[in-house]
């Protein structure tokens, strides 16, 4: 059995999306498919409303699933199968656009400061055109499991000490944590050696790898070629988000919220949103 080294460090940079909101991104649209079979992952907390509440209007997404997790604040959701909700403290929404959906995200002032992030996973070719769907998961679906001595996970999705995450029936079968280290701990975990493995650090700094390479907040670090993951902190605490995937090996053809595999697809897909037959599968009317 053999460590994970450290691959690439990413810094998160200044970004802005949407109707206006100012976010932070950590790897996307310009690092095309580098962490297969995630696709991007931004950070959009914030202290100011200004900087978020004009949100993510209505707009379009095909062959991928959207992961948001709001650790503090409120965002309204809203898509074309009829699902309509808030997801707040601690929540999640994993939404499969499959064939296509339209949704929007609209973060509301909660009167205190929203931290939360959003991932994108690819779905490989025979699931592209899937039908899409939406769940929500509470903060009373979610374990919150400590697994050794200062290092608590909340498990989202995968598995870790026999408690399996609320997100299960997925098609890439991801594994998504939420790490949170007392100084002076160690997170060591065990994935397939085939898997992508990413860590985005957003409070304190740890240590990774057998070369114990310091790495602070705001940076996501690549762990490669090994069987187990290996974190350390020293004399301050950190918290994480610890993704892992297998990767699809697929290649692909992305213009903003859609991916697919060829420019022959990806064109079809924009020209049936521009006639209006984009929606495969529609439920009640929310627009």
């Amino acid at each position: 059995m053999s460590i994970r080294k450290v691959g690439a460090i990413l810094r998160k940079r200044p970004t802005l999306e949407g109707a206006g909101v100012r976010l932070n991104r950590i790897f996307g649209f310009s690092q095309k498919n580098i962490f297969d079979p995630f696709l991007l992952l931004d950070d959009f907390s914030g202290e100011n409303p200004e900087d978020y509440i004009k949100g993510f209007p209505w707009h379009p997404h095909r062959g991928i699933e959207t992961i948001t997790y709001i650790i503090s604040g409120n965002v309204e959701h809203q898509d074309s199968l009829g699902s309509k909700g808030n997801i707040r403290d601690n929540e999640i929404q994993w939404m499969t656009a499959g064939s296509g959906i339209l949704h929007q995200e609209m973060p509301l002032n909660a009167g205190k400061p929203l931290q939360g992030f959003q991932l994108w996973a690819n779905l490989p070719k025979s699931y592209k055109m899937m039908d899409p769907r939406y769940r929500d998961v509470t903060t009373d679906q979610i374990t919150c499991e400590k697994i050794s001595k200062g290092v608590t996970v909340k498990v989202i999705a995968g598995e870790v000490n026999g408690i399996r995450g609320p997100v299960q029936d997925v098609v890439i079968k991801p594994i998504y944590f939420d790490v949170s280290m007392e100084p002076n701990s160690e997170f060591k975990f065990e994935i397939p050696l085939e898997n992508t493995a990413i860590v985005y650090i957003f409070e304190g700094k740890a240590q990774f790898g057998e070369e114990y390479k310091k790495v602070e907040s705001g940076n996501l670090v690549e762990l490669i070629t090994g069987d187990f993951v290996q974190i350390k902190t020293g004399d301050t605490k950190a918290r994480m988000l610890f993704i892992s995937g297998k990767p699809i090996k697929e290649t692909i053809a992305w213009y903003g919220p859609i991916v697919m595999n060829t420019q022959e697809e990806l064109e079809a897909a924009f020209k049936e949103f521009r006639n209006g037959t984009f929606v495969k599968k529609k439920g009640k009317q929310v627009l």
